[in-house]
């Protein structure tokens, strides 16, 4: 294409995008309503957001009130394998929203929209960022991996490198909703595999889904991730639950 040409193309460009933008505009994520930007929240709806940050468990980063130990009593009791639970936000009515309507509305654009506020929470020295996968049935039904989506975002907004091959789940497992902890432990239990375990192997991962519930599926992620020689494994995601409201 000539200088011509091409200077002839962004001209014609510029007033289709003004059309398309007057047309769709952009809209919250949470509520639909009209915002100045892509992947902008409006006014409502990022104040509802719970933004989570220190004062925190030092081991599980669960958020506590200052003036009590530095790890809380579940991290006390049992110290966990994984190096850290690093959420964006408190799952609350916005957050849940913006993750069915991405996980079960087909708004795979929202995979962006949570990776921009979960790039913050990057753990330092993390060499790779593998999702959390689903069994092959499930994606086939739904057409994509939330998780994967949320990964590549965040590999391009962090410069880490994601790879969502580097850990499968080897049988499908029942929803997880309306289980006790040990049943989610149970059910999940042994479900996942590493197919080359070079491509772990030694390296800082960061694990990343949507939501953090009780943590029985990160859990048995990050064993499989740790057996195969992973030097750690820290779990990023868009919420987390915080209490008995949860999914």
């Amino acid at each position: 294409m000539s200088p011509r040409q091409r200077q002839g193309a962004v001209s014609l460009a510029a007033p289709l995008q003004f059309i398309a933008g007057l047309a769709l505009p952009p809209r919250c994520p949470g509520c639909g309503a009209v915002t100045g930007e892509d992947h902008r929240f409006c006014a409502t709806c990022w104040g509802a957001l719970r933004f989570l940050a220190p004062p925190w468990c030092a081991t599980c980063q669960a958020p506590f009130d200052y003036g009590i130990s530095e790890q809380c009593p579940d991290c006390l009791a049992e110290p966990p394998r994984h190096a850290g639970v690093f959420a964006a936000v408190a799952y609350g009515d916005v957050a849940r929203t913006v993750a069915l309507r991405l996980k079960y509305g087909g708004r795979i654009a929202f995979a962006e929209t949570v990776g921009r506020q979960m790039a913050r929470l990057m753990p330092a020295g993390a060499d790779l960022i593998v999702p959390v996968p689903l069994h092959r049935w499930r994606l086939w039904s739904r057409g994509f991996n939330q998780a994967a989506l949320i990964a590549t975002s965040l590999a391009r907004a962090g410069g880490v490198p994601a790879d969502p091959l580097a850990l499968r789940r080897t049988r499908a497992t029942p929803m997880l909703r309306g289980l006790g902890v040990n049943a989610r432990a149970r059910a999940v239990k042994d479900a996942f595999a590493i197919s080359r375990p070079e491509r772990v192997r030694g390296k800082a991962i960061a694990l990343v889904d949507d939501i953090y519930t009780s943590g029985a599926t990160t859990d048995a992620c990050t064993a499989t991730l740790l057996a195969a020689g992973a030097r750690s494994v820290a779990i990023l995601c868009w919420a987390r639950v915080l209490d008995s409201d949860g999914p």
